[in-house]
């Protein structure tokens, strides 16, 4: 007779705090199995957030937290993470698990923790988190990176994110740094790069002779010039992220700097003349991955 295997524990889990990296990972620990307990949710919003996400939580203190917890999820920001981990480390008990929600810190940060016998995990969701009921969801189609002290802390970051739906990437310590850098280059970066791109297209389709009314694409909600860049810029990540430099399409790929040119001057006529200093940084960066002619950009280079 074959023994069923024996199920993974469930953790009594406690949220500090109940922001919006925190709440979605306590929603998507509760939604496989564990017990969220508590939370610490020290603002307005927090707590209304808690109270209606994480309903099984007692709201208290960070020490009521601890208490409470076999599984302690520390998602504040950088800049209040080591006070904070002073506060856990001075009431913890040995034998708790302790992870970190940081991208740019690894376990190092953890050290009076783990000093004290908590076990201690850096394990980083990469995703962005817009406080909404899709925040949970999109973490089981999420990466994480996950750096822990040795084996055993490996095995249960490993477990605990795989329980979820994620996919856990392991980061060395030393890169941590590094590895966070990437994906705020890639991901907010992307936010500011649309931003601007948002801002020229309504300037030209706003322009001295644009119609009293223009229509929608597609009965859409949002404003006309994200219709227009939707497709567009879907596709080309979508090229980008399978194919590499060679999705490279337009100017800069076909080495036309006439066309170039003539881009820059139009985006220095904008009132934010960081829409135009972007084109040029970003349009020297497309150059040098597409192998472009050395002197395409020397009209549009930035000078230091």
């Amino acid at each position: 007779m074959v023994n069923a295997p024996t199920p993974a524990p469930r953790l009594d889990v406690g949220i500090v705090s109940a922001g919006r990296v925190g709440t979605a990972l306590g929603e998507a620990l509760a939604a496989a199995g564990h017990r969220v307990v508590a939370a610490h949710a020290p603002s307005e919003a927090s707590r209304e957030r808690a109270e209606r996400r994480l309903p099984s939580a007692r709201l208290g203190t960070v020490d009521d937290v601890v208490a409470a917890s076999e599984l302690i999820v520390l998602a504040v920001p950088d800049t209040e993470l080591p006070t904070v981990i002073d506060r856990v480390a001075a009431a913890g008990r040995p034998g708790q698990i302790v992870a970190h929600t940081a991208g740019a810190h690894g376990v190092g940060i953890l050290d009076p923790i783990a000093r004290g016998g908590g076990m201690v995990l850096a394990v980083h969701p990469a995703m962005t988190f817009v406080d909404g009921d899709q925040d949970a969801a999109r973490l089981a189609s999420s990466c994480f990176g996950i750096t822990t002290a040795d084996p055993f802390g490996d095995a249960v970051a490993a477990a605990l994110v795989l329980e979820i739906g994620g996919t856990p990437v392991r980061i060395d310590e030393s890169q941590r740094t590094l590895y966070h850098a990437a994906l705020a280059h890639g991901a907010n970066n992307l936010i500011a790069l649309i931003t601007d791109a948002v801002s020229a297209l309504t300037a030209a389709i706003d322009g001295p002779h644009h119609l009293a009314e223009q229509a929608t694409v597609d009965g859409g909600a949002a404003g006309l010039p994200e219709q227009i860049l939707a497709p567009l810029v879907r596709a080309s990540l979508e090229n980008v992220l399978a194919l590499g430099p060679s999705a490279l399409t337009g100017p800069v790929a076909r080495g036309d700097r006439a066309t170039v040119e003539r881009h820059r001057r139009a985006l220095e006529t904008l009132p934010d003349p960081g829409v135009a200093l972007g084109y040029r940084v970003l349009s020297a960066r497309a150059a040098a991955a597409a192998g472009a002619p050395a002197d395409l950009l020397d009209s549009t280079e930035v000078q230091p």
